[in-house]
Formats: structure tokens, C-alpha cells, sequence
């Protein structure tokens, strides 16, 4: 009764369908000091993201999209909000938030969080990995451990999905972003589209 009373509670602070109207690179900057809340498994989990990479659909050539529409990318070309997880190396996910419009394939890669709720929950999923706190979601991979996220939510919208959703909180100000190129890829890593709080020591790279 309890989660049920606390998740009923915190409907006003999800984020509306508004936010993700801009283009993928504002996206992605706003996205930076907002929270990220999981209820997977009926476990409540949150943090402040600290770390996104954007990623700009058919022109860009690390983005999934610019392979065209497949199996595994079709919710990128949905419309911006929408929640995008994918598998790499056939054991880790990333959680992404579609961006643009319909058809378009953009969206923002959510790297890394600083653990807010529900740390116990992540340490129990990370096992071994969640030693540290700074540890518990540094890293795509990391952070879809800590937070219970599967490919089986992809293609929930995150203004509506019962189990993950984005809360509003004090927006950062440009002082506090810094950019670099992507981390982990082989193309297109000069391309300066990974934005970050400058400082904060959860940050993955």
C-alpha cells in the first residue's frame, strides 16, 4: 500500500509531453538534473541524470536509425517521448527517450544517474557491481541493471508508462554542462554530443 500511495503522490512531477518537444541536442541538455524513476517489479528506484549522448537519426552514422527501420530500432520512428531499449553485446540494456517527430529516429541515450531512491533495491540488482554507490548506474549498462529496465517496457511513453517515467527538478544552468564526443562508438565519436554536469563524480567517462 505504500508504494501505491507514494507513486500516486508524485503524478504531478512527471514530466509532460511538452518537454520532449525540442530538437534531439536541446533534449538532451534539458534532460541533465531531471530525475529518472523506475517502478519495475513494484521496486521504487530514482535518480538525477547526470550524463546523456544524442543521437540525430539518418544523418548521423552511430544512431540506429540511419540503417533505416528494422526490427530492433522501429520505436525510434515513433514520436518523441517514447521510451527506446535496445541489447548490446547480448547482455546489457540502455534506456533511451525518443526525440523529434514521428518518423525521424532521433534520440537521447540517458548514460548515467546519481542514485537518489531506493538504493538498496539497485545494490540487490547490481550484486557484486553495487559496492559503491557511485558505482550502482555509471554507465548505460549499469543504470538499466540498477533500475530494472528490460526490453520488454520499450515502446511505453514516458509521460504514461506505469513503470518508468521522468520528474521534473531545478533546470541546470549552461555553466554546469559539458560536452564531448561519444563514448564506446566507432563512428562518428568526433561529433560533440555528449553532455554532462561538469563536477559530478557519477558520471561514466
Amino acid at each position: 500500500m505504500g508504494n501505491k500511495i507514494k507513486i500516486a503522490e508524485r503524478r504531478n512531477r512527471r514530466l509532460g509531453g511538452r518537454f520532449f518537444a525540442p530538437d534531439t541536442v536541446s533534449l538532451a541538455k534539458s534532460l541533465l538534473g531531471k530525475r529518472l524513476v523506475s517502478f519495475a517489479d513494484r521496486k521504487l528506484t530514482s535518480g538525477r541524470i547526470v550524463e546523456v549522448e544524442a543521437y540525430l537519426g539518418s544523418n548521423d552514422p552511430a544512431c540506429h536509425a540511419s540503417r533505416g527501420v528494422t526490427a530492433r530500432n522501429e520505436v525510434m520512428f515513433r514520436s518523441a517521448g517514447h521510451c527506446y531499449v535496445y541489447l548490446i553485446y547480448g547482455m546489457y540494456h540502455c534506456v533511451n527517450v525518443v526525440s523529434e517527430g514521428a518518423g525521424v529516429g532521433s534520440a537521447v541515450l540517458i548514460r548515467a544517474v546519481e542514485p537518489v531512491e531506493g538504493l538498496d533495491v539497485m545494490k540487490g540488482r547490481r550484486g557484486r557491481g553495487g559496492q559503491f554507490e557511485r558505482d550502482l548506474a555509471r554507465g548505460p549498462g549499469r543504470l538499466c541493471q540498477a533500475f530494472g529496465i528490460e526490453r520488454g517496457i520499450s515502446g511505453q511513453h514516458f509521460v504514461s508508462s506505469p513503470v518508468i517515467w521522468l520528474e521534473d527538478a531545478p533546470q541546470v544552468s549552461e555553466g554546469e554542462i559539458s560536452a564531448s564526443g561519444r563514448i564506446g562508438i566507432s563512428v562518428g565519436a568526433d561529433l560533440q554530443l555528449r553532455f554532462f554536469l561538469e563536477g559530478s563524480r557519477f558520471v561514466s567517462g
